[in-house]
């Protein structure tokens, strides 16, 4: 960790500040196992001195209350000032996630960057409304900023994750509390900083360390946070809901859990099929919540493409995430990855023949076994539970009701793929899939940030990204005026 400012490691960042505090949580490597360092855990006090800040900035500032465009080239400035500290900022996010050095340097800082300017354009180009009335009267919709944010986010994507968050929160016109998760923090820290470097307002982003018992659960039911954002499992998104509840009704977006199908029909191209259901996913060992982990495939094409995909499994060799090459990923702890394996073997001992993988790498770090299952049933561990991992199950289907039954989740639905050369197909079955993305003969999200993301069922509440991740930032209020 030499050359990296030690605040980094050991300090909070609230109202522009650093402030160091007892380093309580170690961070590990997920590629050697090694410890990096230790960060502080922000009790109720502290979350309480960081919302207190927000709202300070706010008034202070007018932020909210700016011309728009002023905001938008504000966050211009940031974007900028992100974009020219790629290499730091790759660094921080590599070292000790599972975001491969490289891909973070090119990818994940870039698509931040461009999440800030795209957020940033709204700014000055969305606003209240004139309605029809009668004659006598003068009626309009006006919309403002919530105030203060308080937003989670999740260790998979740390940095570009905090971008989902922080970038049309501060479009809106409001601050933000941010709690990253304590495994990935310094990647978030680093940007809190480059904000006020942009010259955003002191203490519009604050950024409190510590796990989700604590810090987590303080921010999202302090009475000063007048919206809640989290992105993460289903189960702690409905805790973060009973802990709402308990303490006050606020507003909140919720990007949770899933279970994605991806279903493929005979017509398809099938290298192209295999190459789409591999990259939904192996990229980050599985780890991302829109993860193509339930293949369903038809019948006649079971065995060609399943040969297709073992091969594609089996050729991931593990990689550290500071090697520079590309591989497999860590997975982010020694305790997920016995979670992972825990599924897997509970799905063997229910039936699930293992055809490829099954097992952790031999070696230092967290690296698992690209794996894929066939032969399990649809209340199987494996088909049930969201593994967060590289493994995929394996069953099939004769004709598209069946396809459409098997589709269908209990609990999740995040995402879904579909797979045909069909066109009246495709769009019939879209329109079927209970999921909140579907993807045609592809897999995975754009970079243009203008589709909105979340779920159907127990896998969210509002939109991430997109026009409606803007306005879930704002809350309207309806005006009438007797003539």
């Amino acid at each position: 960790m030499s050359g990296v400012d030690p605040r980094l490691l050991s300090a909070h960042f609230i109202d522009g500040r650093w402030h160091p505090a007892e380093a309580e949580i170690e961070v590990i490597s997920p590629s050697t196992g090694l410890p990096l360092g230790a960060i502080p855990r922000a009790d109720a006090a502290v979350v309480d001195a960081a919302v207190r800040a927000a709202r300070a900035a706010l008034a202070r500032s007018n932020w909210g209350g700016i011309a728009p465009r002023a905001r938008l080239k504000a966050l211009h400035a940031w974007a900028d000032l992100i974009e020219a500290e790629a290499e730091t900022l790759a660094w921080l996010e590599a070292v000790c996630s599972s975001r491969p050095l490289h891909q973070a340097r090119a990818g994940d800082v870039r698509v931040t960057a461009e999440q800030i300017r795209f957020f940033a354009e709204f700014a000055d180009k969305e606003g209240g409304a004139l309605v029809p009335t009668a004659d006598t009267a003068f009626g309009y919709i006006e919309d403002a900023p919530y105030g203060v944010i308080g937003a989670i986010t999740p260790w998979n994507f740390p940095i570009s994750m905090a971008g989902w968050k922080l970038a049309p929160a501060l479009a809106a016109g409001n601050a933000v509390v941010l709690k990253p998760s304590e495994m990935t923090p310094w990647s978030t820290l680093y940007i809190a900083e480059l904000s006020v470097r942009a010259g955003l307002p002191e203490g519009l982003v604050n950024v409190v360390l510590g796990d989700g018992p604590m810090t987590g659960a303080a921010l999202m039911a302090h009475p000063g946070v007048d919206k809640v954002s989290f992105t993460g499992s289903t189960r702690a998104g409905a805790a973060i809901m009973e802990n709402i509840a308990r303490s006050g009704i606020k507003p909140m977006t919720l990007e949770l859990g899933g279970k994605s199908p991806m279903v493929v029909f005979a017509d398809t191209d099938l290298d192209l099929a295999a190459d789409c259901l591999a990259r939904g996913i192996l990229p980050n060992a599985g780890q991302f919540c829109v993860a193509g982990s339930r293949l369903l495939v038809e019948d006649s094409i079971a065995e060609p493409l399943a040969a297709r995909l073992r091969d594609r499994f089996r050729a991931e060799t593990p990689v550290e995430t500071l090697a520079g090459r590309d591989g497999l990923s860590p997975i982010i702890s020694a305790a997920q990855m016995g979670r992972i394996h825990g599924i897997v073997t509970a799905a063997q001992e229910r039936g699930a023949e293992i055809l490829c993988g099954g097992a952790p790498f031999e070696r230092a770090g967290s690296f698992y076994q690209p794996t894929l299952l066939a032969g399990v049933a649809a209340d199987n561990p494996a088909v049930t539970e969201e593994i967060f991992g590289p493994v995929a199950t394996f069953q099939t289907f004769h004709g598209e009701e069946e396809a459409m039954a098997l589709a269908a989740h209990p609990t999740y639905g995040l995402a879904a793929g579909l797979f045909t050369r069909d066109l009246s197909r495709a769009l019939r079955l879209t329109r079927r899939l209970e999921a909140g993305t579907v993807w045609v003969n592809r897999y995975g999200r754009s970079q243009d940030h203008i589709l909105p993301t979340g779920g159907w069922k127990a896998s969210g509440l509002g939109k991430d990204l997109g026009r409606e991740a803007y306005l879930a930032n704002r809350r309207s209020k309806s005006v009438l005026i007797g003539l």
